[in-house]
Order: C-alpha cells, then sequence, then structure tokens
C-alpha cells in the first residue's frame, strides 16, 4: 500500500568477482564468463528469477525497465555483456556488468528499509556460497567507485514532498543533507529532476559503517523530513488558493483528450496531495502511483503494443488518465 509520503523502499548491493577486473575493463569473453558464471550462482537462490540477456530487449522495452526503476539509466545505454535477473513482481534485481558486477536491488512498497535489507542479505549471503566477492579486511567490498567501499550498500526511500517542493525547501535543506551524509536527487537518481515531486533520499557513507547503522540513520533522516512535509502541507492547505488548484488539477484530468507527461506528472502530484488531504476521494493513492508509472512514454507505449509519435502519446495518455480516474 502507498504511504502519504514515501512510495517505496530501496536497498541495493554492490559487489564484484575477485577473478575479474571491473566491468569497464573487462572483455568480451571476461563479459560472457562473467553473466554465465553468475547465472549459475542465481538458480541457486531461495527465489524465483527470470534470466535475461540484456541484447535480447528491445530499446522500448528497456527505456520501460529504466521508467519502473528497475534498471539504472547507465545499464541501459548497452546491453553488450550484461544481463539482467529479475522476479515477476520485480521486487527483486540483479544486474551484471553494470558499473560493478553484480548490483543487488531489492524495492519495497512505504517505508520497508529493514525488510528491502533482510532480502538482499539473504541473497548476498546465497551468492557467496557460490561466488567469490572481492573484499579487504580494511576496506570491505571492492567496488569500481570508491564511494561505495564498504558495505558497498546504497539505500533509498522515494518521498513525495510537492509541499515542501512547492516551498523551496528541498532546496534549502540538500546542503545540510550532505553533511550529515546523505543525498536527496530527482526522480531517476543523480543528475535527474524531481518529476511530480518525486525525491530520492540515500546514504552518501558506506566505509566505516554498518549496514543497520547506516539503514537506522536513514530511517531517522526519513522521518524527519516526513513530519516536515505533512507540516508544510498542513500550512498550504489552508489557502483556499492552493485547494482550487488541487480541484483545477482534477477537472482537467478528467477532461484532458491531450496531455504532456511533464503536465501530467505535475497534475497527479497535487491530485495526490488533494487525497491525503481529504480534499478529493474515492481515488486511492495505489491507483495514482501506478498511474505515474503507466503514463510515462516508453510504459504507455509498451502497453499499446506500439511505437507512438509525441502527438499520438499525449493522446493515449489522456485517455488513460481520464478511464482510470473515472
Amino acid at each position: 500500500m502507498s504511504e502519504p509520503v514515501i512510495l517505496s523502499s530501496r536497498v541495493r548491493l554492490a559487489r564484484n568477482l575477485r577473478s575479474y577486473p571491473f566491468p569497464c575493463r573487462m572483455n568480451e569473453t571476461q563479459r560472457a564468463e562473467v553473466v554465465e558464471t553468475v547465472r549459475k550462482a542465481v538458480a541457486t537462490l531461495p527465489y524465483e528469477l527470470m534470466f535475461v540477456n540484456m541484447e535480447d530487449i528491445s530499446e522500448l522495452d528497456t527505456i520501460a525497465m529504466v521508467e519502473r526503476h528497475l534498471i539504472s539509466p547507465e545499464f541501459a545505454s548497452s546491453g553488450k555483456g550484461r544481463a539482467l535477473a529479475v522476479t515477476d513482481d520485480e521486487s527483486i534485481s540483479i544486474m551484471i556488468n553494470e558499473e560493478d558486477h553484480l548490483r543487488i536491488q531489492v524495492i519495497k512498497p512505504g517505508l520497508s528499509l529493514y525488510e528491502a535489507y533482510e532480502i538482499a542479505d539473504t541473497i548476498d549471503t546465497a551468492l557467496q556460497r557460490e561466488l567469490d566477492f572481492a573484499f579487504d579486511k580494511q576496506l570491505g567490498y571492492l567496488t569500481e567507485c570508491p564511494t561505495n567501499l564498504g558495505t558497498g550498500m546504497r539505500a533509498s526511500v522515494m518521498m513525495h514532498l510537492c509541499a515542501m517542493g512547492e516551498s523551496h525547501a528541498v532546496s534549502r535543506i540538500a546542503s545540510n543533507l550532505a553533511k550529515l551524509g546523505f543525498v536527496i536527487r530527482g526522480t531517476y537518481g543523480e543528475g535527474s529532476e524531481a518529476s511530480s515531486a518525486l525525491y530520492q533520499l540515500s546514504n552518501q557513507v558506506t566505509l566505516g559503517i554498518s549496514e543497520k547503522a547506516a539503514l537506522e540513520n536513514l530511517m531517522n533522516i526519513s522521518g524527519q523530513l516526513v513530519q516536515s512535509e505533512l507540516a508544510t502541507r498542513s500550512r498550504l492547505m489552508e489557502s483556499m488558493e492552493y485547494q482550487d488548484k488541487i480541484s483545477r488539477s482534477m477537472g482537467i484530468l478528467l477532461t484532458a483528450r491531450l496531455i504532456s507527461h511533464a503536465e501530467a506528472v505535475r497534475l497527479l502530484s497535487n491530485v495526490r496531495l488533494g487525497i491525503t488531504e481529504g480534499l478529493i476521494e474515492d481515488i486511492s493513492l495505489d491507483t495514482i502511483d501506478k498511474l505515474m508509472l503507466s503514463i510515462q512514454p516508453a510504459s504507455l507505449m509498451r502497453a499499446q503494443g506500439e511505437k507512438l509519435s509525441p502527438s499520438e502519446r499525449d493522446k493515449a495518455r489522456a485517455k488513460l488518465i481520464r478511464d482510470t480516474l473515472r
């Protein structure tokens, strides 16, 4: 179930095989060997994962995976020598030969960092029985990027900070969060913007701290941001102009015949706030959250089963929104 502020929690573990160079220095033969070695290890896991070579995936499906946060934009840039292991519900995925040999990822709804970590740790432990991970007693797990040394863990929460974004509070607190060892970024991580007021809050420190301590710190900071967001929402909702803005957003979404992705996510963000504040009834947060995913360009065309021009996408997007909200 979706929550008013925190949509999902993610835990990602970076691991590398001791006997191979980092992916950026591997040749085609080594890439293929790593893929096959990991494929055999994944088959022993207590979870059922589908194994696919990224070279066999269409460009449209690959972009749709990025939109669903299943893979990173960097991983999608080239399918050569790369593979993905993923569960049917896409809550568990393992990218092979991205920046590191393995990127183990678990996504859970709401504020579920501990649950996501428990699953990721179970997978990590099982894979270590089959694979020889590069590990140093002082530096911890060895990774291509030095910022991931140590635990190799990046944990994050996806937050809907519509009120704090409206008041420009997010940009003001970003530097303070950095001093505490956290970073707040846009929807798709580093270098991206916060579409529909969705932000990723994640830990930056992976060396000299345990996984559980990092998770506890992230939980505490997340709780503080949630309280700040809710307080800011209460102040905003005292304004009749802002209530009107939400109602108008709903009206446009129910009647528009053409709508761009940028406009749609902005309006859906307003409607999501209206639902949490009781201004809009009979529509669930889950409905809005699923719409935000399904109206993205590649995901929309994938559902339609064909490539669409920008105007055709705007028409299909508007119809999907009307049909869903009604």
